[in-house]
C-alpha cells in the first residue's frame, strides 16, 4: 500500500472511530474491529459495530452464512455512499499475520513455482519458501513439490509490506537431529543397515539411512571391482544393503561401504590363478605404463606395454582399448600385495595365440619327450653295466 492510501485509510479510520465506543477501538492501532451480524441483504453481511456504526462485509467471505447476533471480526476496506465496508477475509489475514512470529512452525501448501523458490498458501496468506530452505540437499525440479502440503519454520515477517519466508529445511534439520540422537545407539561401527541412495556425486553415493540422516558410500567401497562413478553400479531411489564403517562428529558424517558385504575374489584366488598359467580377461581402463585387464570382477592385473607385444610400443592404446578380450600368462601372482603383472607373449617371447606361440609348443613338446628318451636310455645303460659287474 503506497503512502497515498495509507493517508487515506488513516482518515477513514479516524473517522469511523469517532463515532465509536472508545472500548470498540483496537488497542493495538490495528485495523481490527469486532462487530455484531445483524443480518443479511443479497449478497452482503450487515454487520453492527455499536449502536451509531453499521457496515456490510461480503457473504462470500464467510465460510457459511453466519446467525443473527454472532460476533465476528473484521477490517475496515471503505466507505461508499455513507455505508461502511468491511472484509473479513481481510481480518483474517491480520489476524494470522499477529500469530505469525518468527520461529514458530507453519503448515502450508504449494500453490505455484516462481523464481527463487516456491509459493505457499499459509490459510489466508501466502509465503515464500526459498529453492535453497526447500530439502536438506538441492533439488533440481521443483515441480515435483506443486500441491504439497509441507511443515515449514518461520524465518522472516515483514508485516508491512505482508511478506513471510519459511524453511522446510530448518524442520528437517530438527528432525534429522532428533532421529540422530534416538537412532545413535542403534548405529555402530560395523553393524549392517538398509538405506536408499539419495543422490550421487563422482566421489560416492550418498544413502539415506532414515530420518533424513545420510551415509557417505565412497566410490571405492562400492565393489571390490573398480568403479569410476557410482552410477555405473548404483541409481537414485535404489535401495541397497550397507555396512557402517565409521561414525563422526556425533554421527553428522557416516562412512559406508558395501564390498565389504561381498566375498573378496582375491581370497581364494590362489587356487584358479597361478604363475605361468594363460587365462582370458577383459581390458578395463588404459594408463601411460600399461592395461588393467581383468580376470574375474575385482581381480585386475597389470599388462605392462613392455608386454603387450613384439616391438616397440609407445603406448597401451595402440595395440588394446577398453572392452577388448585378450589372452594373457600370468607372470607374478602375489596375493598378499593383491598383485597380478600379466603379459601377453609366451615365455620365449612370442605372442600368444600367433604361429610363433603354437610353434614354440611343438618345440616344446618335442624336447620333453627327447629328454625324458635320453633319461630312459641312460637307465638302460647304467643297469646293464651294474648286471655285467
Amino acid at each position: 500500500m503506497n503512502s497515498k492510501s495509507e493517508n487515506r485509510m488513516r482518515a477513514l479510520r479516524d473517522e469511523l472511530e469517532a463515532d465509536l465506543d472508545p472500548e470498540l477501538i483496537p488497542a493495538d492501532d490495528s485495523n481490527l474491529y469486532s462487530a455484531t451480524v445483524a443480518g443479511t441483504s443479497g449478497s452482503d453481511v450487515i454487520l453492527e459495530l455499536g449502536p451509531r456504526v453499521q457496515g456490510a462485509c461480503p457473504l462470500d467471505e464467510f465460510d457459511e452464512p453466519p446467525e443473527n447476533g454472532k460476533g465476528v471480526h473484521v477490517a475496515l476496506r471503505g466507505r461508499e455512499e455513507g455505508l461502511w465496508l468491511f472484509s473479513a477475509r481481510e481480518a483474517k489475514a491480520l489476524a494470522a499475520w499477529d500469530n505469525m512470529d518468527i520461529g514458530s512452525h507453519i503448515k502450508g501448501r504449494v500453490i505455484a513455482v516462481i523464481k527463487g523458490g516456491l509459493e505457499l498458501r499459509i490459510g489466508p496468506l501466502r509465503g515464500f519458501l526459498p529453492a535453497s530452505q526447500v530439502a536438506l540437499h538441492h533439488v533440481e525440479d521443483l515441480t515435483t513439490y506443486g500441491e504439497q502440503e509441507l511443515v515449514c519454520k518461520v524465518i522472516e515477517v515483514d508485516r508491512d509490506n505482508k511478506r513471510v519466508v519459511v524453511s522446510r529445511r530448518a524442520v528437517l534439520e530438527t528432525e534429522r537431529t532428533e532421529f540422530r540422537e534416538a537412532a545413535m545407539g542403534q548405529f555402530i561401527e560395523g553393524g549392517v543397515r538398509r538405506g536408499k541412495v539419495a543422490r550421487m556425486e563422482s566421489y560416492g553415493a550418498f544413502v539415506e539411512l532414515g530420518g533424513g540422516i545420510e551415509g557417505l558410500l565412497h566410490v571405492s567401497n562400492l565393489s571390490h571391482r573398480r568403479v569410476d562413478h557410482p552410477s555405473e553400479i548404483l541409481k537414485i531411489g535404489q535401495e541397497v544393503e550397507v555396512q557402517i564403517l565409521s561414525i563422526e562428529e556425533g554421527g553428522k558424517r557416516i562412512g559406508l561401504g558395501r564390498k565389504q558385504l561381498e566375498v573378496d575374489p582375491w581370497e581364494d584366488a590362489i587356487e584358479r590363478f597361478h604363475e605361468d598359467k594363460v587365462v582370458s580377461g577383459t581390458v578395463r581402463r588404459i594408463a601411460n605404463f600399461g592395461a588393467f585387464v581383468e580376470l574375474e570382477p575385482g581381480l585386475e592385473g597389470l599388462l605392462h606395454v613392455s608386454q603387450i607385444g613384439a616391438g616397440r610400443i609407445n603406448h597401451a592404446s595402440e595395440v588394446v582399448k577398453p572392452g577388448d578380450e585378450v589372452s594373457v600368462r600370468i607372470l607374478t601372482f602375489d596375493q598378499h600385495s593383491k598383485r597380478i603383472s600379466l603379459s601377453r607373449m609366451d615365455p620365449r617371447g612370442a605372442l600368444l595365440g600367433s604361429e610363433e606361440a603354437a610353434a614354440s609348443e611343438d618345440v616344446d613338446e618335442v624336447l620333453g619327450k627327447q629328454q625324458t628318451l635320453g633319461t630312459n636310455l641312460g637307465d638302460l645303460f647304467k643297469k646293464a653295466l651294474d648286471n655285467k659287474a
